[in-house]
């Protein structure tokens, strides 16, 4: 029998192609290939917190949500913030919105990881990645000088604090690290206001805390072109993010219909 013609796929299916690659970094970077991930944390029943621990095996549901702190994968983000992230990010890049990408609060850089493979997957070389975060974990309450701030002690997890070199390896790990990923070193407050960003298009906001959540917004929403998007990680999750959103939406007379995605997480597109 002869051989069936297998047709160029890189030519006839290009789209398809492109699926399939993001697809397997997202797939990659919430460890859903190999599935080996525990929790850090493990709830303490009889006060209803959590402590560090070896954790026990996720539940798929939880992990979906992004409802877990893995050992293994690069993003603790759900599904659903995820795909979310690469609707707004294909649509920017679509509409020819014009501006760089960036998310403040990496963690282990999962995300912003993605956002790279999306211009990768789209060839878009005049776009950059900003990558934010102190790489040392989150700070130290201020509920002084900001009385919605969270009492969760963030600042205590060693598991919240992954290294630039470490980050920046995570990238490598993806052939990801190049000249158009860009980082930002530092607490939002001192990183974000002399960043040297010209319009954003895409900016993903994971600090948790009301003062990050608010500095972030502060620094970064006027460089937001019309038409981009506004994504955050804790809206309607963590209290004093949600906080933090709403005033400065309320501040603002920012308009612009929020969206609450499942469980976890919200968004808006800048229209004004």
């Amino acid at each position: 029998m002869d051989p069936v013609a297998v047709p160029d796929v890189a030519m006839t299916q290009p789209d398809a192609l492109r699926n399939l690659y993001l697809d397997l970094v997202l797939r990659s970077i919430t460890n859903s290939i190999y599935d080996d991930d525990l929790d850090l944390l493990t709830r303490d029943e009889s006060t209803g917190l959590y402590r560090q621990g070896t954790g026990a095996p996720v539940d798929p549901i939880r992990k979906y949500y992004g409802w877990y702190w893995p050992t293994r994968a690069h993003t603790m983000v759900g599904m659903p913030q995820l795909s979310q992230l690469q609707c707004c990010a294909q649509d920017v890049i679509e509409r020819k919105v014009p501006g760089d990408f960036i998310e403040a609060g990496v963690w282990r850089g999962g995300s912003a990881i993605f956002m790279r493979a999306i211009l990768r997957a789209h060839d878009i070389t005049d776009r950059t990645v900003w990558v934010a975060d102190s790489f040392k974990g989150l700070p130290e309450p201020n509920r002084t000088l900001y009385p919605q701030e969270t009492t969760f002690a963030f600042h205590r997890f060693d598991a919240l604090a992954v290294p630039l070199d470490q980050v920046k390896l995570n990238f490598e790990r993806y052939g990801l690290l190049d000249a158009q990923v860009r980082f930002l070193e530092g607490w939002f407050r001192d990183t974000l206001p002399a960043a040297p960003i010209e319009r954003l298009a895409v900016m993903r906001l994971d600090g948790d805390m009301y003062e990050s959540t608010m500095d972030a917004l502060v620094a970064l929403y006027p460089k937001l072109s019309l038409g981009g998007y506004v994504l955050v990680d804790d809206y309607n999750n963590v209290p004093s993010c949600t906080a933090a959103v709403d005033d400065f939406r309320r501040a603002h007379d920012i308009r612009d219909d929020l969206s609450l995605l499942p469980r976890s997480g919200a968004f808006w597109q800048r229209r004004s």
